[in-house]
């Protein structure tokens, strides 16, 4: 068995605007909103790095659980925003957070990256032990890039998110996970190294519009449970219109999505972990009822993990 034990994240002080977004670009802070539901976002100071990013939503999540770095039989950092190729943030993560000894890896993953390291360590940690799961991405290095494309770099923020899976006890039990990956479009969402993020939006919308509920009802269905049932979702934040699309076809209402783009923006990885932590403290799971995590991203990769509350 896997349990959820807690949540944590970290995000920057410095508040950008859609106004101030918007004019890199040429728009205004009502185009913006318009077209992904994002009225601010936040970016990190220029010195700081992923792995010190996710270190901060590390201690954050460990002090909740009041868990010892040490004690933790992995740490995984999901990042598509790494400042280098190799070593990955893992390993100065886990020295950061006081895991030294502790194996780390890297998920290189965009958007979906957080999902698929709970899955992964809902799998891992009864052989183990407790597995910290982060997602952490500085988007404001790679959107600063020219040419600013104009449906692409006001989206980002900074920030990073964290989980704790625990095979003995917690506020959830993972209870399966659905994922896939279609190589097909892998060029319809890139980031090449220096170069700026190249996005068919378009391409992005129509395939995340239906593999996200296509997972999500496989993963319910197996189970019996209807989208209806489920208390809340929580899903990779990348654009209100998508949320609230992929809530329609569903036939959920799109309250019970939470979100938190408004104030964010899409911090990819982050984004899912960074929702969690925040639902958790304004809501939080109810013993028996399921909640739905559920991302989709470059790759294409998406999936769709259920979670049932203790």
């Amino acid at each position: 068995m896997a349990f959820i034990k807690e949540f944590g994240s970290w995000l920057p002080d410095r508040v950008v605007s859609s106004e101030e977004a918007g004019s890199w670009v040429g728009s205004d802070a009502r185009w913006v909103i318009n077209v992904s539901g994002i009225e601010e976002r936040r970016f990190a100071c220029e010195d700081d790095t992923v792995a010190d990013l996710a270190a901060r939503a590390a201690a954050d999540c460990l002090n909740r659980a009041g868990v010892n770095p040490a004690s933790l039989g992995m740490v995984m950092v999901a990042s598509g925003s790494a400042e280098r190729t190799f070593p990955g943030p893992a390993c100065m993560t886990a020295k950061k957070v006081g895991a030294e000894g502790v194996p780390a890896v890297d998920l290189p993953m965009a958007s979906a990256g957080s999902l698929f390291g709970l899955s992964l360590a809902s799998r891992l940690t009864e052989q183990l032990g407790p597995i910290l799961v982060i997602g952490a991405e500085k988007m404001s290095r790679i959107v600063a890039r020219e040419p600013k494309e104009r449906g692409v770099a006001v989206l980002f923020g900074d920030g990073a998110g964290a989980c704790l899976v625990a095979p003995d006890s917690g506020q959830a039990e993972i209870v399966d996970s659905v994922l896939g990956t279609d190589g097909s479009f892998s060029e319809d969402l890139t980031l090449e190294n220096g170069a700026p993020i190249k996005m068919n939006g378009r391409s992005v919308i129509l395939q995340a519009s239906r593999k996200i509920p296509a997972a999500i009802r496989a993963v319910l269905g197996k189970y019996g449970i209807a989208p209806p049932d489920v208390l809340s979702f929580l899903m990779h934040q990348a654009n209100q219109n998508l949320i609230d699309k992929v809530a329609d076809t569903l036939g959920v209402p799109s309250a019970r999505f939470f979100s938190n783009i408004r104030k964010y923006g899409n911090t990819s990885s982050a984004s899912m972990l960074i929702a969690a932590c925040e639902w958790s403290r304004c809501q939080g799971f109810q013993p028996g009822a399921p909640v739905v995590f559920a991302a989709f991203g470059a790759g294409f990769n998406w999936g769709a993990l259920l979670a049932r509350g203790v």
